[in-house]
């Protein structure tokens, strides 16, 4: 490492590719050619890293140029320098063309499962350069690794109020409830929440410890009702199973509905009052993102509101399915 005192080098790129076509052609005139540069002007450049260097590189003799030891010595660290700046161009074009790069990706496990295979895939097909990490963490764990820099960007639905990120929205999410055929809610194309309150059905939610969960309590306290669940648990497929084992109902975001269909689950829209989200990709404040980062969030966005169902319609036999956006 140089020392903090040392006079820091002025050399340039072109004094050292003028000094290797002199080194290699032992020709001024021809090095001067294979440059496109007037011989003057490269005799110049020589001169001037000679002068930069405080050594002589070349000595010149009627007939030809030859190397000094010095530059003999310059010339091995010259190449590797050229040889190493090429590859770095190279590099940096092949990122911004999309040709190379790595992206890392956070999502919740359930959205994850939802959203990222198919976006993965396709990314993939149109650029096979470009490793993509998926790594699944809960919400706060998500904006955590995006402003450290563990994660290029994160997806999912995150407070109005976190600090130190940037949000693209990719679609609206709302909650619905579902329900096994049959149940006495499962006849209605809307169901509010003072619907659900009054019921008595056994309620299945998540832990306290979720965004969810605090958006049921939300809509319970606007049914004036206190929120009293038969069951809580961590992760959304879980309480699909239990609301598949007819155990109670389950208020849960539209995109378990991609989890839920071979259950064979009622689902069916929260009114009165409807509550909406957005699902967003994150990225840390003031960092650029990189070009394979924005091709990647096109291709989930259009995933996104393929297969995040934005209205339940029924389809026979009381079961749902989504309706896909164009």
């Amino acid at each position: 490492m140089a020392g903090r005192n040392e006079t820091p080098m002025n050399v340039t790129i072109r004094q050292i590719q003028a000094f290797l076509a002199v080194a290699e052609l032992g020709s001024f005139t021809r090095a001067a050619e294979r440059l496109h540069a007037a011989q003057p002007a490269l005799s110049l450049l020589l001169r001037q890293l000679e002068e930069e260097l405080g050594t002589r590189l070349l000595d010149r003799t009627t007939r030809r140029v030859e190397l000094t030891e010095a530059g003999r010595e310059f010339k091995n660290s010259a190449d590797r320098i050229l040889d190493e700046l090429h590859h770095a161009a190279r590099s940096a074009r092949d990122h911004a063309a999309r040709r190379r790069g790595r992206i890392s990706i956070v999502a919740p496990p359930l959205l994850a499962a939802v959203l990222m295979p198919h976006a993965i895939a396709e990314f993939g097909q149109a650029h096979p350069g470009i490793e993509i990490k998926l790594i699944e963490a809960r919400t706060d764990q998500i904006v955590d690794l995006v402003r450290s820099g563990g994660a290029d960007c994160g997806v999912g639905t995150f407070a109005v109020d976190e600090s130190g990120i940037d949000r693209t929205r990719l679609t609206r999410d709302n909650l619905m409830l579902f329900c096994v055929p049959g149940c006495e809610l499962a006849d209605r194309p809307k169901v509010t929440w003072d619907d659900v309150a009054r019921s008595g059905l056994p309620l299945i939610t998540l832990t306290r410890d979720s965004g969810i969960r605090l958006l049921v309590e939300v809509g319970f306290e606007s049914a004036r009702k206190p929120l009293q669940p038969a069951f809580e648990v961590t992760q959304i497929t879980t309480a699909l199973a239990l609301t598949a084992a007819d155990l109670g109902v389950a208020v849960l975001p539209a995109y378990a509905w991609n989890a839920a269909r071979h259950d064979q689950l009622v689902v069916r829209e929260m009114t009165k009052p409807s509550i909406v989200r957005d699902i967003v990709m994150i990225s840390a404040q003031g960092r650029t993102r990189t070009p394979a980062v924005i091709a990647f969030e096109a291709v989930l966005r259009r995933h996104a509101q393929q297969h995040v169902p934005g209205e339940i319609v029924a389809r026979g036999g009381g079961t749902a399915a989504p309706r896909q956006r164009g």
